[in-house]
């Protein structure tokens, strides 16, 4: 069977059984829709955490920066699972004893204020609209290829999906959605990964593969690939770039930023019990281990692979012609994400590092890189094509990128719409809403959410893990604070929290806006966004740890010279520490 109509037939497979399970758990009450009825097993919101949090970031994005940044890519993996520690041990288990549906409504009441809350509600929209910009990008290229459609079109596409399953399930039917994408997702992404490790080293486990040896010269593989881009004046494999304060803090953005997202914390209100809440994050981050352990290998190989196609006798020889290219690279050229450019004539791809390889390209007639653009995030998805894996493999990981940006997609739309329909119109504007009136005005809210996500997806600030890194640099420096003085003291006021907020974000969006465009309007960057520019060389995406420190640091400052909480509320953040009674949360 011919790979389109595999493609069509696996992605169609997968989109039924994901709307099948929408209109069976399709959300019937506002408690339905906001927390599925608080009724989910630990290792079933496990499992969907585990898709809700490995988006097109994770599945498409991270082994294809992990591919070009090689030991820099290390960020990645360990600010984002170590995040789920942080989720487990100081968050997630309050959080549900506290027994809210959404993260604005915790800090509304912790901190007693309606202002309070309406500040969370404007920092969890700007997150999670940051975040899914990446997830649309993430969709678009998957569609784009796999449809043979331009990539707006195949972001449109996504779109009208994510609309019908999560518009129409709630809570309730994302989360059995998402426990169906995680199947379908890690199977799409431990498979090819077995192949092309049994290619390229002999070895079926990939994770033993990534520190074997390469089966057709003998070396070590990093060995091996540390060689292959070193001779086209790339930059070693294994080396760090970044500067060391950047790198940590880049790191620690990540990590606090994926303890304070929204859309991953309201996963925790749906279990019984606060104990489980615990269990679900231990057993999600299991089930992201199995991905994340992949992923170096995915990227190593992958960028020795395109290496190899397209220089198949290295880089003392002739790299292929232009009209010998192997069909995957005419598939993902019809993209626009993978172009060629002929500088000097000849009908060769000269892949190679400009600078790196310097009077050495010159030399032998060549006059600059003519393959002017690889997507990040096509590696993941190209991988499989590159490695001439059988049409069934290709066609599954194509559904196993969708999966994992429409998983993504649909809990962060979720968190929009109940932040606005919970939080703002019920909370603030209409307290006497009906329940029938509130889920009218969620499921619109996650509608009108939608197009402002795909109207900016079509034009990204990066690829889809650089759009993520500043969601969670958003997050780091304004929930994430938040919740742990509200959780941990009882001497933060509601004057002390609005402001920290306000700053941590304030200052962290400034700084991004400077160097990404204001709004992310491309032409309107105050500077380029090069490491000479930065504050103490530390980049947009780093910045988030900066924001924390601003936002502890203002919410403590101010707290000290204004009033003291209320006693009931002193009486309440003690409450939610104290574990006896932990095995009956309190509802809603």
């Amino acid at each position: 069977m011919d790979l389109k109509t595999m493609t069509y037939l696996v992605v169609g497979a997968s989109f039924a059984l994901y709307f099948g399970i929408a209109i069976w758990a399709r959300a019937a009450s506002t408690g339905e829709f906001y927390a599925a009825g608080r009724g989910v097993h630990p290792v079933a919101n496990g499992m969907a955490t585990a898709a809700d949090w490995m988006s097109a970031a994770s599945f498409i994005s991270m082994a294809g920066l992990i591919a070009f940044q090689g030991y820099e890519g290390a960020k990645f993996l360990m600010g984002w699972t170590g995040g789920y520690v942080l989720l487990a041990m100081l968050l997630a288990p309050y959080l549900r004893k506290f027994g809210k549906y959404t993260v604005p409504e915790f800090i509304g009441d912790r901190f007693y204020s309606q202002t309070a809350r309406l500040v969370g509600v404007i920092c969890l929209i700007t997150i999670s609209i940051t975040y899914v910009i990446g997830q649309m990008k993430g969709v678009g290229v998957a569609f784009s290829r796999f449809l043979e459609l331009p990539f707006e079109w195949g972001l449109i596409a996504g779109m009208a999906i994510v609309f019908v399953y999560a518009v129409l399930g709630g809570m309730k039917g994302i989360t059995y959605t998402q426990i169906a994408q995680y199947i379908v997702l890690i199977l799409a992404y431990t498979i090819p990964a077995i192949f092309i490790s049994l290619q390229i080293t002999g070895n079926p486990i990939p994770q033993l593969g990534l520190i074997g040896n390469d089966v057709g010269s003998g070396q070590s593989l990093m060995v091996k690939l540390n060689q292959t881009i070193q001779d086209l004046g790339f930059k070693e494999y294994t080396g760090p770039v970044r500067s060391q304060l950047d790198m940590f803090l880049y790191t620690m953005s990540l990590m606090i930023g994926t303890a304070g997202l929204p859309h991953v914390i309201i996963r925790f209100f749906t279990v019984p019990k606060v104990a489980d809440a615990r269990w679900s994050a231990g057993w999600a981050l299991v089930f992201i281990a199995i991905l994340y352990t992949t992923a170096p290998a995915v990227g190593a190989m992958a960028r020795l692979n395109l290496t190899n196609t397209i220089w198949p006798n290295g880089a003392q020889s002739d790299p292929i012609s232009y009209e010998a290219r192997p069909q995957w690279f005419k598939n993902w050229e019809t993209t626009g994400l993978l172009k060629f450019e002929d500088k000097n004539g000849d009908g060769k791809i000269q892949y190679y590092d400009d600078k790196g390889l310097g009077e050495k390209g010159t030399a032998r007639g060549w006059q600059g890189n003519e393959l002017t653009k690889v997507d990040r995030d096509i590696m993941v998805l190209a991988n499989p094509e590159i490695a001439a894996l059988p049409n069934w493999v290709i066609a599954l990981v194509a559904a196993g990128g969708l999966a994992a940006a429409l998983s993504t997609a649909a809990g962060l739309l979720l968190a929009i719409s109940s932040s606005i329909s919970h939080d703002v119109m019920k909370g603030v504007l209409t307290p006497n809403i009906t329940e029938r009136g509130e889920l009218l005005a969620a499921r619109i809210a996650m509608a009108g959410a939608i197009l402002v996500a795909g109207y900016l997806g079509l034009n990204p600030p990066g690829f889809a893990a650089q759009v993520v890194a500043l969601a969670f640099g958003l997050a780091a420096s304004s929930i994430f604070p938040a919740l742990m003085m509200g959780i941990f003291s009882k001497r933060i006021n509601s004057h002390g929290a609005i402001l920290g907020m306000v700053a941590g974000i304030g200052a962290t969006l400034i700084y991004i806006f400077w160097f990404k465009g204001w709004f992310f309007i491309k032409g309107t960057e105050m500077a380029a966004n090069v490491p000479g520019n930065w504050f103490l060389g530390v980049s947009p995406e780093a910045f988030g740890a900066i924001g924390a420190i601003i936002n502890f640091a203002v919410a403590y400052g101010v707290s000290m010279v204004t009033a003291p909480p209320p006693k009931e509320i002193q009486d309440l953040v003690e409450s939610v520490r104290i574990p006896r009674g932990a095995g009956a949360a309190t509802s809603h």
